[in-house]
């Protein structure tokens, strides 16, 4: 019977079927694979979004300088979309290379070191989760642009983003594929229009100079002001490695879809990000924080002055919410991805490493899930507050995965291929150093000590591993050791649901006690009775309980029994009957001994427990 159908499944069972649908099995993998254009909305809304809030951040941070800083604007971003082209070609090198995924994680690893790998692999996890939480920040306020009522409920809506997005994915890569393929060419065919009826436009705004509104002392637009915006506009590359790291998600042939993949993308990039950075800068927008009333992003002061405050300025603002809310989609395909293959070399948990019933890696989805939204609760829905914190934990993973496409062409005689990879090592590097020294005192520190805490844990977690499979192997000489059983059979009272409980007892030794724990003598000697009458050879054994505890008293004697006996392959074994109620609000009413037994005997050495149950219905 299937899982769906079957009567025995319990309420939690069928609200996870109703959530997340039915489960998928393991040979129906390969239909879970996705053709380019919903590969491309899957891993590349990220960088696709990136359109609506990269150019503001580049001029809030030349805001400061007045409006003759606006001059950089277009080649600061020509210098950030120069990098995204060179990025591009190099994770070329990597998807060919690596056909199977792992991305900057498995090249750092194979070709620099394990602990090259491990940095580049906490990078990663890091900055998915600044991802979710900077992405789902913006959307929820680009649609506060539209509607200013909206305002003290940031962080609510930014959570409930989070839930609905961790839903979605846990139906699965091709579900998830499918639903953010509309919003995400909804906003690519939205900003496309706004590029073509915003250029026209620019004549009528003729000699308006851009209103540049920072408050505090002026700065000087100088070297250091300069890189401090290319370090800002440098969040445009975030996500641009899923779709290296998720090239098995595409259809057969893999390689070549996710190639196809990449050159969308760069035409995608550099179409939208040199069009809204050619209007930003000649279009009269203020620049506005998250906080100040009448709040709207600079996408939507164009919008409304292109197309008015109608039908098309709302529809750009709800595509403009949906994909950067969905862009931290391309984190909730990657970070379950990297987390499992961070498990299976043994530096997180093995659990991330499982797939779920509906083919995802379900345990990295809940963690980032939770993760993401206690930052968006730390930065209040602010974007400007969680930017400093972002891009320097991609670099670091470009940079090494670079690095280690370098070295292995090179290996491999690939001299074309490993010149193109030391470009893009070279120039990701130049810009993690320009992100680590402009960005540290406004909040990068964070990431590097985040970075150091998540490498402290990885080895923790891997020696814990090595200490496992050295304790458990198996010597070539090895014997399988005979052990003898003392069985002690709780009983509260004589009833038909215990029957079961005593059969199996003797089946398993001949060396049988029955132990009551008694708060009451008047019952102690109504057990004695019942248990005399009954006829069992099995000695029934009274233990008192002057502090009216039922478990202290059991573990007394458990650790009696076990010093009784001087064997090393002696256990003892506590079986507790336990009832099985109809419901689970029946469950309740049942004092479930055995739970509380396992917690209070589970670190005592050579003791089982064991739940005999029985069937109320």
């Amino acid at each position: 019977m299937s899982p769906e159908t079957s009567p025995r499944e319990t309420w939690f069972g069928r609200l996870k079927r109703w959530l997340i649908g039915a489960p998928i099995a393991t040979r129906f993998a390969h239909h879970e694979r996705l053709p380019v254009i919903f590969g491309l909305a899957l891993l590349a809304s990220d960088n696709i979004s990136v359109i609506a809030y990269a150019t503001e951040e580049i001029m809030h941070m030349l805001g400061g300088a007045g409006p003759e800083a606006l001059g950089v604007v277009l080649p600061i971003a020509l210098a950030t979309l120069a990098l995204v082209i060179i990025v591009l070609f190099s994770y070329s090198r990597t998807i060919a290379n690596y056909p199977q995924g792992g991305g900057d994680y498995r090249v750092a690893s194979d070709n620099l070191s394990p602990l090259a790998g491990r940095i580049a692999g906490a990078a990663l996890l890091i900055d998915y989760v600044l991802t979710v939480a900077v992405s789902v920040s913006a959307g929820v306020l680009a649609i506060v642009s539209a509607a200013p009522a909206l305002q003290p409920y940031i962080v609510h809506m930014g959570l409930a983003a989070i839930i609905l997005l961790g839903v979605v994915n846990l139906r699965g890569t091709r579900e998830s594929g499918i639903v953010f393929a509309v919003p995400t060419y909804a906003f690519v065919l939205l900003m496309v229009l706004l590029i073509i009826f915003g250029i026209p436009k620019l004549g009528t705004f003729e000699g308006t100079a851009t209103v540049v509104a920072n408050e505090g002392p002026k700065q000087v637009l100088g070297l250091w002001l300069i890189l401090r915006a290319f370090a800002a506009g440098c969040a445009a590359l975030t996500g641009i490695e899923a779709i290296a790291n998720g090239t098995m998600v595409f259809k057969t042939p893999e390689v070549k879809n996710a190639m196809r993949a990449l050159v969308a993308l760069g035409v995608i990039m550099t179409v939208l990000f040199l069009g809204v950075t050619w209007l930003a800068s000649h279009y009269p927008v203020r620049l506005m924080s998250a906080d100040e009333p009448g709040y709207q992003t600079v996408v939507a002061q164009i919008s409304q002055g292109v197309f008015g405050k109608g039908f098309v300025f709302y529809a750009i603002q709800i595509a403009t919410m949906a994909i950067l809310i969905l862009a931290a989609n391309t984190a909730f395909a990657d970070f379950p991805r990297l987390a499992s293959f961070i498990a299976r070399d043994g530096y997180l948990p093995r659990q991330f490493a499982s797939l779920g019933d509906r083919l995802v890696f379900q345990n990295g989805i809940i963690i980032l899930s939770v993760v993401a939204g206690l930052l968006v609760v730390f930065a209040k829905g602010n974007v400007h507050t969680l930017i400093p914190l972002y891009a320097l934990g991609v670099f670091t993973a470009f940079t090494l995965g670079q690095a280690g496409m370098v070295v292995r062409q090179w290996r491999m005689k690939k001299r074309g291929g490993a010149a193109v990879s030391l470009v893009g090592a070279i120039a990701t590097g130049i810009v993690w150093v320009v992100i680590l020294t402009t960005k540290f005192v406004d909040g990068a520190w964070m990431i590097v000590i985040a970075m150091g805490g998540l490498l402290f844990m990885f080895t923790r977690i891997r020696r814990h591993y090595d200490y496992l499979a050295e304790k458990l192997n198996v010597p070539t000489d090895a014997k399988i050791a005979t052990y003898t059983t003392t069985v002690l059979l709780l009983v509260p009272r004589l009833h038909r649901g215990l029957m079961k409980a005593i059969s199996y007892a003797q089946a398993l030794s001949k060396d049988v006690r029955a132990v009551h724990v008694t708060l009451d003598p008047e019952q102690s000697k109504s057990v004695k009775e019942q248990w005399a009458s009954f006829g069992l050879d099995i000695p029934l054994v009274i233990l008192d309980s002057p502090y009216r505890s039922l478990v202290q008293p059991v573990i007394e004697y458990v650790d009696e029994t076990i010093d009784e006996s001087e064997d090393p392959n002696h256990i003892v074994t506590v079986i507790v009957a336990e009832a099985v109620p109809k419901n689970w609000l029946q469950g309740l009413l049942h004092s479930n001994l055995a739970l509380f037994l396992k917690l209070a005997l589970g670190r005592r050495r050579n003791v089982v427990i064991s739940n005999v149950r029985y069937f109320l219905d």
